[in-house]
């Protein structure tokens, strides 16, 4: 074994010895997918995720981020399944993308990753390092694949035979020389699963998705008023969304991650749809301080809880969508009426004629317009 390929190895262990699943190493040039990615942006796929069309020379030459970097060690950590189980018991409970029902990833993979960052400067002196957990310019994916952590499936995510696609990504980029790992060939073969059960059609070819069409780009990135015609498209997703990975057949028996703080956490295992409508400020704040759902913040999460209890169609929100007409947040308040206008019923009416009376914000009069026309009220 070279002196490359030891230390490669030996930085893998000390990164599963840091609790990361599995590690690989890729070596730091340029991007082989930058013009895919060019073309992703020139069709408007990101859809307003303007972020994206910053710093693409960045992107496309990773050896620009951290002057001396010539490797980068990637790590993958699995969220789902962990051992012991972790599905919410009920059908009540919102459906929430799984990477998003613990502790924010963010949090618990950049402190692992100091650490190692730590423990490897300590051995090697004078090393250079740089961690990122979907923090920086960098195109993670590709960087992970020519790790040999996964290949690239048509549903865009990175897959792998015996650990699915339930895995999250992180990175150490590192002055030191090391023997890359080899990528790994197409788990994908003539399957289009993924493609056919996507219910909006986010996913109109092999390796393509399509934000404007997405349901976890419109529950969690979108901010302000869902458009009309994408309402129906959220199904019963509060945030996120995990149907392409559901019915992926490298899913159906994967190897358990052991990770616990990636576990549904009792004080959010306990909120229901109506319970995430009535949410506080203090109240949102306390709950999901460590959890991922924070960045669709209280008004988005509210406003997703409105759109499903709509999607829904159960009499049994009518009261619940009657309180959030008094909601603080006019975008609240308007897919509030929109759920109520698709409920229906007479109970239905007659909050929104209620609301009517004494709703001021134009825009929201006319959400509860158009709810009691659709309704004859």
């Amino acid at each position: 074994m070279t002196d490359r390929a030891f230390l490669a190895e030996q930085l893998r262990t000390w990164a599963v010895e840091e609790g990361f699943t599995r590690a690989g190493v890729a070596s730091l040039v340029p991007s082989a997918h930058g013009e895919v990615f060019r073309r992703w942006l020139a069709r408007g796929d990101h859809a307003d995720m303007q972020w994206m069309e910053r710093r693409i020379e960045l992107r496309e030459d990773p050896r620009r981020l951290v002057p001396g970097a010539q490797s980068a060690l990637v790590v993958a950590l699995q969220y789902f399944p962990l051992e012991g189980g972790d599905e919410p018991s009920g059908d009540l409970w919102p459906k929430v993308a799984r990477y998003a029902r613990g502790r924010d990833y963010h949090d618990i993979m950049s402190k692992q990753l100091k650490r190692l960052a730590r423990r490897i400067e300590a051995a090697y002196p004078g090393t250079v390092t740089r961690p990122y957990v979907d923090t920086g310019p960098v195109l993670e994916r590709e960087l992970a694949a020519r790790a040999g952590i996964g290949s690239f499936g048509k549903n865009t995510n990175l897959l792998e035979r015996r650990w699915g696609s339930y895995f999250l990504l992180g990175e150490l980029f590192l002055s030191l020389d090391l023997e890359p790992d080899a990528p790994l060939d197409d788990p994908c073969g003539r399957c289009t699963r993924c493609l056919d059960a996507c219910p909006t059609g986010a996913l109109p070819e092999p390796y393509r998705l399509d934000a404007r069409r997405c349901i976890a780009y419109w529950t969690i990135e979108h901010r302000g008023d869902l458009p009309t015609e994408v309402r129906p498209w959220l199904g019963e997703w509060v945030f996120g969304c995990d149907i392409c990975q559901e019915v992926c057949p490298h899913n159906h028996k994967v190897l358990p991650g052991t990770e616990p703080r990636l576990r549904l956490p009792p004080e959010r295992a306990e909120l229901d749809l109506e319970a995430l409508l009535g949410l506080e400020v203090e109240e949102f704040r306390r709950r999901f301080i460590k959890s991922p759902m924070k960045r669709t913040k209280l008004e988005g999460l509210k406003r997703n809880a409105a759109v499903v209890m709509g999607n829904r169609g159960d009499t049994a929100y009518v009261p619940a969508l009657g309180r959030a007409l008094d909601d603080a947040s006019p975008v609240v308040r308007k897919h509030a009426a929109w759920a109520l206008g698709r409920i229906g019923g007479a109970a239905a009416i007659d909050r929104l004629i209620a609301a009517h009376r004494v709703e001021i914000d134009d825009a929201v009069r006319s959400e509860i317009d158009d709810a009691l026309e659709g309704l004859g009220g």
